[in-house]
């Protein structure tokens, strides 16, 4: 199956280039992300807000209440918050980095709405390309979904775990506190300023003052966990996936050769989930106080059947990141979840060639023979083998694998530099 030609840019040996989140919209996201919700919490700062008056704090609102329209700014404080994510946001809509491929969009819009009810006709979701494991959602109603989640949540009910948590942190409106705790903390004038035209190191400001508490976090994953069992997912698939996030810290941690973290710790602002064992457990204790219905779904064929040309682009973004613990526990988790898939078989091929320790070379190419030869038809896997033959010294092999590539894929982005490198006009 060829990836989906829908946001290719141009090839690098191995795959389409990741896209990295550019400056511009960088800044666009520190409009968004300075009054959206992570989904998880970053420990507060040293020096935390002063306390708001009660009379300026919008009241949390709990996120079972019955749908009442969306939400509409209540003071002068607030349009100027909402004009200026409306400037973000217009920035975000003609971003590249925004997957606008209508089937993925589709679906994954259909998981939002099953997970949250009738307030997703209010909710605008952007899909980034973006390989960190990251999603928001920004008091205007604008939710960013990015592909680094979608590359590790191995079912539905995983991927509605990180959008109900997100929607319960707007539906509380937990982001417009924190915002107001910011106007006591800095000044709120020369912050909307900072979200227009503010530079990159400001975005340090906005990981300070943009902390939800524990108590807003453990409100957000258990009404996040209501909505889940209310879509009839199976709850237990909750704590999973923040579970494998925390296997997979440990994964990179040893290969870089450094003691696991304890379960503990921060991330950086654009990776801004660092789950720890209490979430896990505190969910799990939630879970078991749960009446789950006997036909609660995981989702994962679906998942995996609308996912799955878009898995060779996510990884290559993932193995580009250099993060040969996490990507290998990514690749082995994925693969044990799921059973081997032709996909998966690509994936290990991928990494070792592009790791390039002593053999890899050579191990690459057994893994993407045994893959075409167990029935792949992935396109890459014929280029990918390519490469893999051309560092092992094996050329004629190496060209013929790339005439077969292009064969496959005739206005393949990369055609210009794969026919060089096999030999053709």
């Amino acid at each position: 199956m060829s990836t989906p030609r829908a946001e290719r840019q141009s090839a690098v040996p191995g795959g389409v280039t990741r896209r990295r989140l550019t400056p511009a919209l960088r800044l666009a996201l520190a409009g968004l992300l300075a009054a959206a919700s992570p989904v998880a919490a970053i420990p507060a700062a040293q020096d935390a807000p002063a306390p708001v008056p009660a009379s300026e704090v919008p009241a949390p609102v709990p996120a079972g209440d019955p749908f009442e329209g969306p939400y509409q700014p209540t003071d002068d404080l607030e349009r100027g918050l909402w004009h200026q994510m409306a400037e973000a946001e217009r920035s975000l809509r003609t971003s590249k980095q925004v997957i606008r491929d209508p089937e993925l969009n589709t679906y994954l819009r259909d998981v939002l709405c099953r997970t949250v009810g009738p307030e997703c006709a209010n909710i605008r979701l952007y899909v980034l390309r973006s390989p960190y494991f990251n999603a928001t959602m920004a008091p205007n109603g604008v939710m960013t979904v990015w592909s680094g989640l979608l590359l590790r949540a191995q079912n539905e009910a995983q991927l509605a775990a990180v959008l109900g948590h997100e929607f319960a942190h707007f539906k509380r409106r937990h982001s417009l506190q924190l915002f107001r705790q910011a106007k006591e903390k800095s000044n709120a004038a020369a912050f909307l300023s900072f979200t227009l035209v503010g530079s990159l190191v400001s975005l340090a400001l906005v990981e300070s003052i943009f902390a939800f508490s524990r108590e807003m976090e453990e409100e957000a994953d258990r009404d996040g966990l209501k909505l889940v069992a209310d879509a009839g997912y199976d709850p237990a698939q909750v704590p999973l996936i923040w579970e494998q996030l925390l296997d997979e810290r440990d994964a990179t941690l040893v290969a870089r050769g450094r003691d696991k973290d304890k379960r503990k710790g921060k991330a950086g602002l654009f990776a801004t989930h660092p789950p720890s064992q209490a979430r896990v457990d505190y969910l799990r204790a939630a879970i078991a106080q749960l009446a789950a219905a006997p036909d609660a779904e995981i989702g994962d064929t679906r998942y995996r059947t609308r996912l799955a040309a878009w898995w060779p682009q996510f990884l290559d973004d993932q193995l580009k990141l250099n993060d040969d613990g996490g990507s290998l526990f990514l690749i082995e988790s994925i693969d044990k979840a799921n059973g081997w898939t032709p996909w998966s078989g690509f994936a290990r091929a991928e990494f070792h060639r592009r790791r390039g320790a002593p053999g890899d070379a050579e191990a690459a190419v057994g893994f993407y023979t045994d893959t075409i030869a167990r029935g792949g038809d992935l396109p890459e896997l014929w280029r990918g083998r390519g490469y893999a033959l051309r560092k092992a010294g094996r050329a004629e092999e190496a060209r013929a694998d790339f005439r077969e590539y292009l064969g496959r894929v005739p206005d393949a982005p990369d055609r210009a530099m794969v026919s060089t490198l096999a030999g053709v006009e």
